[in-house]
């Protein structure tokens, strides 16, 4: 059910334009629908219904372990047969814009005994270790958001948890009303949360369909034009998805490639940090803190504001810096001058999704190598590593005010050459003044020292888990991360200046 407001209109202002696709927009439409098809973006029948049957497992699973986590409690046997736990999901799959294979977002709901440490993280995880059907099991219980990592009969689950205030789980339960985060803590708000925000969007868009297929072309985009990572600094899946939603409340009766072009638009002149929200933002009955730049002073500091619809709304793009703002408004304005041409018949969609080339844009480039003694120290290694990026790139900003800047690729890389080996790349680039002067230069020691100095202090370091941070130039990249990137538009050439860094 959409969630108009008393004018008549979803979202905080009134819609940019009602007109809907004219006989080329409609042409339009069936041809993005046809790349992404063509680009293996749908997944099979068959899959989707082996993803059900995965999810009716998994909801029988911790519904035996429900009732086994209340007897152990050592309630009576009446109250181990009453009680329940339920799954929901969100994300992506609940968006309805996931791809094969892709991980499905989960949250189990527990009553209050079954509590996280005790009985999810100890007594759930023990049961799934114990079934056949489960591999790569892998708790992360101090995380931001605590979660089970697993596959279930060959499909990838990321499982939250939420013990309510609740005696007994209802099986009817609502998650969007607020009274469901009476009594609960951070973690259980933030996994909560989750489910909320993204059923709130489909309730917030004037037209699903027309949402999810704008929705699935803006994160293939994403990924392909290395500006799809929340954790480096770019964007998510929620953060796409609250900006699509934003596209679709402002043009209410658009076809998706109506929507991709406005997209592209918009977001390339959009007056950051004024924030992209859904829905005005509403204090709440329980006093938890909401975004307000007014009040909050680390609220001023955010880049890219894109708020979450559900309260408490927050800042879901929290993790974006200057660098990386500026990375993405340039995309976004090579998106809008790429889309005019598709209309005038001078470029096509292919045009849009060339790779992005980043190792060819910088003469300079930080490359982060890491090692671990075997597998899983590597995975949780990693794991750290790729969280404190940003942080490296934050300091590079503020230790020059601003005036270098560093674009951070979104992914590893392993050249098979050494084992239990991965590293990472930053370009380097100085920002351009109106006035010309003589070029700064700048020694970055000291704060990539810092850098390794923070990463180290990993309270779950192990033996063998080490950094190495060096410079390198363009021409001694290795080879083998040209394969995952190929040459630059012939389109758009990005106009960045080189000017070479002191290191």
């Amino acid at each position: 059910m959409m969630a108009k407001n008393n004018a008549g209109y979803l979202g905080v202002s009134e819609p940019i334009s009602l007109s809907g696709p004219t006989e080329k927009d409609l042409i339009q439409t069936a041809e993005v629908e046809k790349f992404l098809a063509d680009a293996g973006l749908y997944e099979s029948q068959d899959q989707a219904v082996s993803r059900e049957e995965v999810l009716g497992k998994l909801d029988q699973t911790v519904k035996a372990w429900i009732k086994k986590a209340t007897r152990v409690s050592g309630y009576g046997e009446q109250f181990v047969q009453e009680a329940n736990a339920k799954i929901f999901t969100f994300g992506s799959y609940r968006l309805g814009v996931h791809g094969p294979g892709a991980d499905i977002d989960t949250l189990c709901v527990g009553p209050r005994h079954a509590t996280r440490n005790d009985y999810f993280f100890r007594c759930l995880h023990d049961m799934l270790a114990e079934m056949p059907e489960v591999s790569e099991l892998h708790p992360v219980p101090d995380a931001h958001v605590p979660v089970l990592g697993f596959k279930l009969c060959g499909v990838s689950i990321d499982l939250l948890y939420a013990n309510l205030a609740h005696v007994v789980i209802p099986d009817d339960l609502d998650l969007s009303q607020d009274s469901i985060l009476h009594n609960v803590d951070e973690q259980a708000v933030r996994s909560l949360n989750g489910c909320r925000v993204t059923d709130q969007i489909l309730r917030l868009v004037p037209n699903i369909p027309s949402f999810r297929t704008t929705l699935r072309f803006m994160r293939y985009w994403g990924k392909r034009r290395g500006v799809y990572s929340n954790v480096i600094g770019f964007l998510g899946g929620i953060n796409w998805a609250i900006l699509v939603a934003r596209i679709c409340q402002l043009y209410p009766n658009a076809s998706p490639s109506m929507l991709i072009s406005r997209f592209f638009r918009v977001f390339s002149q959009w007056k950051w940090p004024n924030p992209v929200i859904l829905c005005h933002i509403e204090e709440g009955p329980l006093g938890l803190p909401v975004w307000d730049p007014r009040r909050n002073f680390r609220d001023r500091g955010h880049q890219m504001p894109i708020i979450t619809p559900a309260y408490p709304c927050m800042n879901s793009s929290y993790n974006v810096s200057s660098s990386t703002k500026y990375v993405m408004i340039q995309e976004f304005t090579r998106g809008f001058e790429i889309c005019q041409a598709i209309d005038e018949n001078r470029a096509t969609w292919d045009d849009l999704f060339e790779p992005y080339p980043f190792f060819e844009l910088y003469r300079n480039y930080l490359e982060i190598g890491i090692t671990a003694r075997n597998e899983d120290d590597l995975r949780n290694w990693k794991g750290w590593v790729e969280s404190r990026l940003r942080q490296l790139v934050l300091k590079f900003e503020r230790y020059t005010h601003e005036m270098l800047l560093a674009h951070p690729h979104p992914r590893d890389f392993s050249d098979g050459s050494r084992l239990l080996h991965s590293f990472y790349f930053m370009g380097l680039w100085r920002k351009q003044t109106a006035q010309p002067q003589e070029a700064e230069q700048f020694d970055i020691r000291g704060i990539v020292n810092e850098f390794k100095i923070s990463v180290l202090a990993y309270v779950h370091r192990r033996e063998g888990m080490d950094i190495e941070v060096s410079h390198v130039k363009r021409k001694d990249i290795p080879l083998v991360c040209f394969s995952w990137w190929s040459t630059s538009s012939t389109f758009f050439q990005n106009s960045r200046q080189e000017q070479p860094c002191c290191f």
